[in-house]
């Protein structure tokens, strides 16, 4: 797992396409048990190396019920964006992960993570990623089935960025019924051994 995180961290593959040139961001161990999978570091991210060193990660943490500390403990948690670079910003705010490190990452990167036990799909490209032709039409729908994936393993929920304070406050019912299981989830999943 170290040999293999360390060549992801020393990746140039689309560094051309960078506007900010590579840094690849990610946490995992082969203990880890819950994955994370998000769409791709933001500029703050990029300029720390720390995945969700922003006030997205906040957000996030406040969701999991979790503190940074056990956040950040790759033994416990795994974060593994589907892109592991800053890809820039657009006209609505960043550009969408690059295609190249899905493919060429993850297989060999989520066959060494043999223990975890649940998966959260962050944010519709990495619910497209995860979950695929079994998402709804649209990030609400899929996140709304949450009872369905969940059985699969998966949750699929939507970006904790503060962009996104519209839909939350179009969907109350996301935080009145899913969030009291996701942290009920996380603390089952991270308590075992």
């Amino acid at each position: 797992m170290q040999a293999l995180l360390a060549q992801i961290r020393a990746c140039r593959l689309c560094a051309a396409q960078l506007p900010d040139g590579p840094r690849p961001v990610l946490q995992a161990a082969a203990s880890s048990r819950l994955l994370i999978v998000s769409q791709a570091p933001g500029r703050k991210v990029h300029a720390t190396g720390i995945p969700f060193n922003d006030a997205s990660g906040d957000r996030l943490r406040d969701w999991l019920g979790v503190d940074r500390d056990t956040f950040y403990d790759a033994e416990r948690i795994a974060i593994v964006p589907m892109g592991f670079c800053f890809p820039g910003s657009g006209k609505n705010g960043d550009l969408p992960p690059r295609p190249e490190c899905a493919s060429t990452w993850h297989p060999r990167l989520l066959a060494q993570l043999t223990r975890v036990q649940c998966t959260l799909a962050i944010g519709q490209y990495a619910q497209a990623g995860v979950i695929g032709d079994q998402r709804g039409r649209s990030l609400t729908d899929t996140v709304q089935a949450w009872q369905y994936h969940l059985a699969r393993g998966v949750l699929p929920l939507p970006h904790p960025s503060p962009r996104n304070q519209l839909w939350l406050k179009r969907n109350p019912w996301f935080e009145a019924e899913l969030l009291p299981v996701l942290r009920q989830l996380v603390a089952r999943t991270l308590s075992r051994g």
